[in-house]
This record gives C-alpha cells, structure tokens and sequence, in this order.
C-alpha cells in the first residue's frame, strides 16, 4: 500500500514538473481542482456524513 502511495505521488510530481517545464501554468490549477473534486467525491461515496456538501456544491 505504501508502495503505491509513493508512485502515486510520483506521478503527480512528474505531472506538475512536466507542466511547469512547458510553461503551462494554466493546466495547474484546473487539474488542482479536478484533484479536489475527485477527493471529495471519494470521501462522499465512503461516508454519508459529507453528503450534505457534495449536494450544496452542485
């Protein structure tokens, strides 16, 4: 488990660097809340006590 924690991090730091390198600094913030909104979605799903946010942001 820890194991994929680390690639999984990994990933997102080849992301944000490749995108820093290309100079498209733009990309960052969308994929930040797409990050966020899947969190939240998650987090949703697996506890019915933040339900109550997910239905007041959509």
């Amino acid at each position: 488990m820890l194991e994929s924690t680390k690639s999984r991090a990994g990933v997102l730091k080849e992301l944000f660097g490749f995108l820093w390198k290309r100079k498209m600094w733009w990309l960052i913030p969308m994929i930040v809340m797409l990050l966020v909104f899947g969190a939240l979605l998650i987090l949703a799903s697996a506890s019915p006590a933040f339900a109550p946010f997910i239905y007041t942001l959509f």
